[in-house]
């Protein structure tokens, strides 16, 4: 096992209050689903990755985001800490590539019950800004995977939802 690997915290997931989340990830998916359609809810899923630098640690916050069509919505979060050094380029693209996984997880289940599904990063548009470096690669690596994909300022999944776990 490297030091990457070493390193890093075990993936829990966890409502926003705290409460862990006792089920695999994707019954628990499937659950929130069943119940918010029974209350006539409609659903979209976002789902972003942020991260924050910290001395040594580099910690990365993972939300699925639960947006009720004209209802407010509500997330589930999963945290990870690493002492793995990453550049710019490389943290973002790992950012992207945490959710993607999660994403492809879930994309079956979005699929059944007929939720839209957005990926989120936390990477600007604008040039000008030091994330845009990993622009190109992430939304080809988000859309190649068929995903719809959203980048800042619209990426509100990982840019504030999973930006308020990490700072």
């Amino acid at each position: 096992m490297g030091k990457y690997e070493e390193h890093q915290t075990a993936m829990q997931w966890r409502r926003f209050n705290g409460e862990p989340i006792q089920h695999d990830i994707v019954q628990e998916v499937e659950q929130l689903i069943i119940q918010e359609r029974a209350l006539g809810n409609r659903l979209k899923v976002c789902i972003g990755t942020d991260s924050q630098v910290t001395a040594d640690v580099t910690e990365f916050a993972t939300v699925i985001v639960f947006v009720r069509q004209k209802r407010g919505g509500f997330m589930l979060i999963n945290s990870e800490k690493t002492l793995h050094k990453f550049g710019i380029k490389e943290r973002m693209l790992h950012e992207v590539a945490k959710s993607i996984d999660i994403a492809y997880r879930l994309c079956e289940l979005l699929d059944k019950y007929e939720v839209d599904l957005e990926v989120h990063a936390d990477i600007n548009t604008n040039p000008q800004f030091k994330s845009n470096t990993a622009l190109s690669e992430a939304m080809g690596y988000i859309m190649s995977m068929g995903f719809v994909f959203k980048a800042k300022p619209e990426a509100f999944a990982s840019s504030y939802c999973a930006n308020k776990i990490v700072h």
